[in-house]
């Protein structure tokens, strides 16, 4: 397990280079839309980062801005969150998942045109009860802008009980598949587990003393 786990960070340290050098190198005229998933046992975790270079930040700008008033509120922002995880198909097992938002930061307007600004949307998905064993979730990322650059990646779990055992895309990366192995919680959650069952015959013990002393 601990060299899947090293596997596993690799894998996004490799990601963060990956994203670092596509944004530099695609910073004037694409869009990059870079997606990041968290599995753990009973959630998905996504983020997004979606920045525009230079050449498409007034496409950008409009599409936020609906009335032109040069500032973006609350309301445009949630309509653009919205209409970004609308995009977003995301599966587990052949069942589709329902992403809600939890939080996001937008930057000034004017970062956007020096090709610097960065929209950061991050959501979760609940997971429905899962067996013991394998699972595959499906992530597809059909939003659609001028000149768009897809990135793709899982971050390593930190649950002892989720083990990613293969990440597959499509050439574009707008595609994920993440086979992953879902296991029984550790033993060291056991004396967790009976700290609580100790704790409430403590309790009952002491009510019990107490109507005792009373009669």
């Amino acid at each position: 397990m601990r060299g899947g786990r090293h596997c596993a960070l690799a894998t996004v340290v490799t990601a963060v280079v990956i994203v670092s050098a596509v944004a530099s190198a695609h910073r004037r005229d694409e869009f990059l839309l870079a997606a990041r998933l968290d599995v753990e046992p009973g959630r998905v975790g996504l983020e997004l980062d979606l920045t525009p270079g230079i050449a498409v930040a007034h496409a950008t700008i409009a599409d936020l801005d609906r009335n032109r008033d040069g500032v973006l509120s609350e309301e445009e922002r949630r309509v653009y969150v919205s209409r970004v995880l609308d995009a977003v198909v995301l599966e587990l097992d052949g069942s589709p998942l329902l992403l809600a938002p939890i939080a996001s930061t937008f930057p000034g307007l004017h970062d956007f045109r020096r090709g610097e600004g960065t929209i950061r949307l991050r959501s979760t998905a609940v997971l429905p009860p899962q067996v013991d064993g394998d699972h595959q979730l499906s992530f597809r990322n059909t939003n659609q802008r001028g000149g768009s650059v897809y990135l793709a990646n899982a971050l390593a779990p930190t649950s002892d009980r989720v083990t990613i055992t293969s990440q597959r895309r499509d050439i574009t990366q707008r595609d994920l598949t993440i086979d992953y192995v879902l296991r029984r919680g550790s033993a060291t959650a056991a004396p967790t587990w009976l700290a609580g069952v100790f704790a409430g015959l403590l309790v009952l013990s002491v009510l019990l003393w107490q109507r005792w002393k009373v009669v």
